[in-house]
C-alpha cells in the first residue's frame, strides 16, 4: 500500500520534517513514520550519505528510511529559504541530529525558526544534553567508552562495543518519546516547544542499573561476563551440535528442567534446593551440567526446555532472523526494497488494531520534491526556478539527465 494513508495508523496527520542522518535521527522518525506520521526525510542534493555506505552502514538507508518521503534541499543555498520556511510552517515536528552548532550556521535553529511555527515541536538530538561537554562531537561507540556501557560489555580490560547501535537506537526512541510528550502539551497548551535528548545522557540511563547496583545494592560494579551471577543457572552451554542459553530463575523452573531432563540426583541434592545454594555451588554446578548438556543435541535441549517452561536459545546470527518462524508469522518482518529486497524488522509494537507496515519504500533522491513544494504553497513558477538554481532537486529531472546521458 505504499504512500497510502493508513486511517487507523496513531499518528495519523501528525507532519515531519526529518533533517536527520546516520541513525540517531532517522530512528527517530522512523518511528513516527511507522506509527503513522507523514515524514519528510529532507535529504542533501546528492542525496544521504548512508546511501552510499559500505560495510557496517550498508544497510542504514534501506532501514531507517522507510514510510518517508523525500524531498532534497541544498540547506548552504540561500535560494533555497522559501522551501526551506515553507516547510517549516507546514511541518508540526522537525527532527535535526546535526553535530553542535551546525543548525545554527544555517539559520534553523529552534530559536530563529520557532517565530515561523509557534505549534512547531522542535526535536534536538545530539552528542550531549546542554551542559560542560555540549560543543563536542559524539559518536555512538564513543559515549559507549565514556558512559560505561563498553566497559560493562566487554571482559576486563577489554572494553567492547555493543553488537548494535544501540545507543543511537535508543537515543532516537527517546527523542520519539519526548515529541509525543510535547505533542500532548501542544493538544493543552497550543504552543510548540524544543525537545531534546543525547547520546551520553542514554548511555548514562542504559548503565543506571550498574550505578544503581553499586550505590543502592552495595555490590562491585563488575563487566557482565565477570559478573556475580543472580541466577544458579543462567548461562551459555555447548551442546553436540551447537550452543545454548539456558536461565533458570525460579526454583519451580529447576525441578521441572531436572525432572524433563532426568536429572534426579539434581532434584534430591540438598546443596541445590534455593535459587541462592545454586548461586554458591556454581563452581561445580555449571561444569557438571555442561557435562550432561554435552551429550545433547540442539532439538533435544529446546524440547526439554519448551516442555520445562525454562527460558532457552540457540545462539543466533542477525541473518538467522530472516528465517524466523515467529517473527514471519506474526507481521513482524516487513519486505522492504531498494536496489535489493529483504524482510526487516517492524517496529516492535501493537496498539489496537493498528499493526506496523510499509505504506512507503525508501525513495530515490527527491523522489516527492515537486509534490511537497505544492503542497507547501510554492507555486510552479518558483519551483522551477528552485530546481534551475539547484536549490532543490527533484527525482523525475535526475531521470532524464541519466536518460539524455546514455
Amino acid at each position: 500500500m505504499d504512500g497510502q494513508i493508513d486511517s487507523n495508523s496513531p499518528l495519523t496527520g501528525i507532519k515531519v520534517l526529518d533533517f536527520g542522518h546516520t541513525v540517531m535521527g532517522p530512528c527517530c522518525g522512523l518511528i513516527l513514520a511507522d506509527l503513522g506520521a507523514e515524514v519528510v526525510r529532507v535529504e542533501p542534493i546528492n542525496g544521504d550519505p548512508t546511501r552510499n555506505l559500505k560495510g557496517f552502514g550498508s544497510g542504514f538507508f534501506g532501514f531507517f528510511g522507510r514510510n518517508k518521503k523525500s524531498i532534497s534541499i541544498d540547506l548552504k543555498n540561500p535560494e533555497a529559504r522559501p522551501a526551506i520556511e515553507a516547510g517549516i510552517k507546514w511541518a508540526d515536528v522537525i527532527i535535526e541530529n546535526f553535530g553542535p552548532g551546525t543548525m545554527q550556521r544555517l539559520g534553523l535553529d529552534y530559536d530563529t525558526v520557532a517565530p515561523l511555527n509557534d505549534q512547531l515541536i522542535y526535536c534536538a538530538l545530539k552528542g550531549f544534553l546542554p551542559g560542560l561537554y555540549s560543543a563536542r562531537p559524539a559518536l555512538d561507540e564513543i559515549v559507549q567508552m565514556m558512559g560505561g556501557l563498553a566497559y560493562m560489555t566487554g571482559p576486563s580490560g577489554r572494553p567492547l562495543r555493543a553488537g548494535s547501535s544501540i545507543v543511537d537506537i535508543t537515543g532516537g526512541m527517546f527523542g520519539a518519546i519526548a515529541i509525543l510528550a510535547a505533542l500532548r502539551e501542544r493538544a493543552l497548551s497550543g504552543k510548540g516547544t524544543l525537545v531534546q535528548s543525547a547520546l551520553f545522557e542514554t548511555t548514562s540511563f542504559l548503565v543506571g542499573q550498574h550505578m544503581a547496583m553499586s550505590r543502592l545494592g552495595g555490590t562491585d560494579v563488575t563487566p557482565m561476563p565477570e559478573r556475580a551471577h543472580a541466577w544458579g543457572v543462567y548461562d551459555l552451554f555447548d551442546v553436540f551440535d551447537g550452543q545454548t542459553f539456558v536461565g533458570i530463575t525460579s526454583d519451580k523452573q529447576w525441578v521441572r528442567f531436572c525432572e524433563r531432563f532426568g536429572f534426579s540426583d539434581f532434584t534430591t541434592d540438598e546443596r541445590l534446593s534455593t535459587n541462592n545454594m545454586r548461586v554458591e555451588a556454581r563452581p561445580w554446578l555449571i561444569p557438571a551440567l555442561a557435562e550432561r548438556l554435552r551429550k545433547l543435541s540442539m532439538s533435544e535441549v529446546a524440547a526439554g526446555c519448551e516442555a520445562a517452561e525454562v527460558p532457552f536459545s540457540q545462539v543466533r546470527t542477525p541473518e538467522d532472523l530472516f528465517d524466523d518462524p515467529h517473527l514471519n508469522s506474526n507481521h513482524s518482518l516487513l519486505r522492504t526494497t531498494t536496489d535489493r529486497t529483504a524482510d526487516l524488522p517492524a517496529l516492535p509494537v501493537r496498539i489496537g488494531a493498528h499493526v506496523p507496515e510499509i505504506r512507503l519504500q525508501p525513495q530515490p533522491i527527491g523522489a516527492q520534491t515537486r509534490a511537497l513544494l505544492s503542497d507547501w504553497g510554492i507555486n510552479e513558477e518558483l519551483s522551477e526556478a528552485l530546481l534551475s538554481a539547484g536549490a532543490v532537486r527533484s527525482s523525475d529531472i535526475q531521470a532524464v539527465v541519466d536518460a539524455s546521458a546514455n
